[in-house]
């Protein structure tokens, strides 16, 4: 048995922001959340936001320090603000960052402490939520985490070394906003970044053990649209029906992750990027595919799981799981990234086994969901083999 839960209310299509007036907010003054970076000002899309929520009479406090890896130092500074401007909602606009971020903020202004007192692994408390979260809504301008479609965020504890998702179904957004116009400005390296870090999400939800029914629809779905669209968006991020496509495959993501699991690739990269926390989060799982994905193909895990993926990346006589490496492969090298480096990022081989006994013992809870478990040596193994 297995259930499936989505409350929220999502709205999805090209010039999504401009009707936004027309969409009831769930309250009168909203915190904002963006990253430090320029890019949401430059477009105009922070000024058409501001104009849409002035046609309701609602205000804003904008808060723009969020990181590409949020930090919780940031998610307790913009809960203050909340908090001190009286705000009572939360809109998260960008990407991953401040669509994650906003979630655990909404919680932060509504609980007492710290935020790693509501957190499960490792050094966090584990304490139970005392007050439903501030209703949140997400206006995604990337194709990349589907943080619009779950209930969680992830968060860097740069004190300890640990990134861990903090969720609960009570941070739901209560709204989604997915414009894939204001997704035509992304550059092409991030497009890649973020497209493949939707296809991860698919790729790992289709092979988990807790797969089923509606998110194998999901993912066969969402990797058939990267398939065909994200060369297309890489190439010519202009291309509207592209970004259609790829923003859907992204939504469709979040769904495979709120009706199922994701498997250990993203353990594996969450250690690498809790450490060095500029590495973007796609393209640490870029950096690790190839050898994590063949080590289930060399263990004839999930064949025919692998023959349909690679038919729906793209070859349509596939018919052996190593069939699924080769389209991978030419995809990477396609979307240019397919020579990505570990050292590019500063990523040291002596760091290696730290990652492989740190993924392990803190992440552990995604190994669970893999075709078949992996080691401690197995981890290094996939780390050493993408070691450049």
């Amino acid at each position: 048995m297995y259930q499936i839960y989505f409350p929220t209310d999502l709205y999805f299509g090209a010039g999504a922001l401009k009707e936004l007036h027309k969409i009831k907010m769930p309250g009168k003054k909203a915190l904002v959340v963006t990253t430090s970076g320029k890019s949401i000002k430059r477009f105009g899309y922070l000024a058409e936001l501001e104009k849409q929520l002035k046609e309701q009479n609602v205000e804003f406090s904008l808060f723009d320090k969020i990181l590409p890896n949020p930090t919780k130092d940031s998610i307790m500074e913009a809960a203050s603000q909340a908090k001190a401007e009286d705000c009572d909602f939360v809109i998260g606009f960008g990407g991953g960052s401040p669509m994650d971020s906003a979630k655990v903020i909404a919680l932060m202004a509504t609980n007492p402490g710290d935020l790693w007192d509501y957190c499960v692994r490792g050094t966090g408390k584990g304490q139970t939520i005392q007050n439903p979260p501030l209703p949140i809504v997400c206006i995604s301008t990337t194709a990349g985490t589907g943080s619009e479609a779950d209930c969680s965020g992830m968060v860097n504890n740069t004190d300890t070394n640990e990134k861990f998702g903090i969720g609960d179904v009570s941070m739901f957004p209560t709204i989604s906003v997915v414009d894939p116009e204001l997704m035509v400005s992304v550059p092409p390296v991030q497009t890649s970044y973020q497209g493949l870090d939707a296809f991860f999400h698919c790729a790992e939800g289709y092979i988990s053990k807790k797969a089923n029914l509606f998110n194998e629809m999901f993912a066969i779905t969402a990797i058939e649209n990267v398939g065909k669209y994200l060369v297309k968006a890489y190439r010519d991020g202009s291309n509207l029906e592209a970004r259609e496509h790829m923003a859907f495959a992204n939504t469709l993501g979040g769904l495979v992750m709120t009706t199922g699991k994701l498997t250990s690739q993203h353990s594996l990269e969450h250690v690498m990027s809790a450490f060095h926390p500029d590495l973007p989060h796609g393209a640490g799982l870029i950096l690790i595919c190839r050898a994590y994905f063949g080590h289930f193909v060399r263990k004839g895990d999930e064949s025919q799981k692998f023959i349909n993926m690679a038919r729906a990346l793209g070859n349509p006589t596939a018919d052996k799981p190593e069939d699924f490496l080769v389209v991978l492969d030419k995809l990477l090298d396609d979307c240019g990234v397919g020579q990505l480096k570990m050292s590019d990022f500063g990523i040291t081989k002596e760091e290696l086994p730290v990652f492989a006994h740190e993924a392990k013992k803190v992440f552990e809870q995604l190994f669970y969901n893999d075709p078949s478990l992996l080691s401690e040596e197995d981890c290094l193994k996939i780390y050493e083999e993408s070691y450049q």
